[in-house]
């Protein structure tokens, strides 16, 4: 409405002050906007997937790493970056699992939900994807099946978490590489952080187990304490070149785990359980949002990444969830195709570096390996994934389910 005779206008930095005041508040809690069904977690696990899968473009297609590794003086890259914002999410999310289920009902959960798709990924590799590169290469699958680096041999991976590293099947990496910048031998290198994150799941479970997330106290302490052993440089790397890997610790099981990683990705697990205990305290306000950004972005362009920019991307992740248009809220509710580009993206951008789509530049690289990764992520969660985590809730018995059959929600 216009002022009226005599009223004279706002001044400008009023106005101003007025619309800055609109644009940058306070929305709630994360309890009033991100434990219910009407969030958009769907649609940042959906992006911090492909930014996995535009991360591996540089290495698998030009023998180098993303552009944020040099921006950020070699603290972290888009990739190494996204895996922190998973295990951030998923310390949320699997912490109201833990507290919500007995133990034996949250392993099952988290074994449905983690082991089909992978070990149909596996599959599909071995006896699909890399048949069509070894027939690309020879012209036939003579000599294929039997070798000791064979097919077979990489199934036998199927009982663990995931592969090992460097696998090969039949030397058709070694082979590709040969005519290629690729400097990265494994078939699907993007698994490597399952067996952090089982080993997470196992914490969690432990803590739920022992009573210590009815307190609220046990993991903030937790936190606290891997977020001093980094900032005090206790869990630096050997120097600064080295690979983000470390010395390595042996867990049971898992086999042989970087201690470097160990901490770092543990850390951002525990601030995601911490904020899922402390939802109804934790405010969703512009303003943080925006001083989060300012310092994962001068943390980035400084130094000090990991002790003041790994808290700061983990509240963005949060308020993003929450603040988004509502129309992401739909993405990944009914269908989840974010676990299957995460496992699929690594193994169809190593084929299309073997194939020379290379020449294609980065967005062509990218659009290509893209637009087949999602094809095999809807194939893995409407034919693997979806499938199995409608056994949820079976248990023994003459039924077949302690309660009930229940459709499966994307995510969960």
């Amino acid at each position: 409405t216009p002022p009226g005779p005599g009223t004279a206008p706002a001044p400008p930095s009023e106005r101003e002050g007025t619309t800055l005041r609109a644009l940058l508040r306070p929305h709630g809690t994360l309890a009033d906007l991100c434990t219910g069904r009407a969030n958009s977690f769907g649609a940042v696990r959906l992006l911090l997937a492909v930014a996995v899968v535009v991360s591996h473009v540089y290495p698998l297609g030009w023998g180098r790493l993303d552009p944020l590794w040099n921006w950020s003086g070699h603290q972290t890259d888009f990739g190494k970056s996204a895996v922190l914002g998973f295990f951030a999410l998923s310390g949320f999310m699997i912490t109201g699992s833990a507290a919500a289920l007995s133990p034996l009902r949250f392993a099952w959960h988290r074994a449905l939900r983690i082991l089909p798709g992978l070990w149909g990924s596996l599959l599909v590799c071995a006896l699909a994807l890399v048949p069509l590169l070894y027939f690309f290469q020879h012209g036939s699958l003579t000599g294929f099946w039997n070798r000791p680096d064979g097919p077979l041999s990489y199934l036998s991976s199927l009982g663990s978490t995931s592969p090992a590293a460097g696998w090969d099947i039949s030397g058709v990496l070694a082979e590709g590489i040969r005519r290629s910048t690729n400097f990265d031998r494994s078939l699907n290198g993007a698994l490597w952080s399952l067996k952090y994150e089982i080993l997470c799941y196992a914490l969690a479970g432990l803590l739920a187990a022992l009573g210590l997330l009815r307190g609220r106290l046990v993991v903030p302490a937790l936190a606290l304490a891997l977020w001093l052993m980094i900032a005090g440089g206790l869990a630096d790397l050997p120097s600064p070149g080295s690979p983000l890997v470390g010395p390595g610790v042996a867990v049971p099981v898992l086999g042989q785990l970087s201690g470097y990683l160990l901490v770092h990705l543990g850390f951002v697990f525990l601030l995601g359980a911490g904020l899922r205990l402390w939802a109804d305290r934790i405010p969703v306000d512009d303003r943080l949002a925006l001083a989060a950004g300012i310092v994962l972005a001068g943390t980035l362009y400084w130094r000090g990444y990991p002790v003041l920019g790994h808290p700061a991307l983990v509240y963005l992740l949060f308020w993003a969830a929450a603040r988004l248009p509502r129309r992401f809220q739909a993405v990944g509710r009914r269908h989840d195709y974010s676990y299957g580009v995460y496992i699929y993206g690594f193994p169809v951008e190593q084929a299309a570096a073997l194939l020379g789509f290379a020449r294609f530049g980065v967005l062509g690289f990218f659009a290509a390996a893209m637009t087949a990764t999602l094809a095999l992520a809807a194939f893995s969660w409407h034919v693997v994934e979806e499938p199995a985590m409608r056994l949820r809730n079976w248990a023994p018995g003459p039924r077949g389910s302690a309660e009930g059959a229940r459709p499966a929600k994307a995510g969960s």
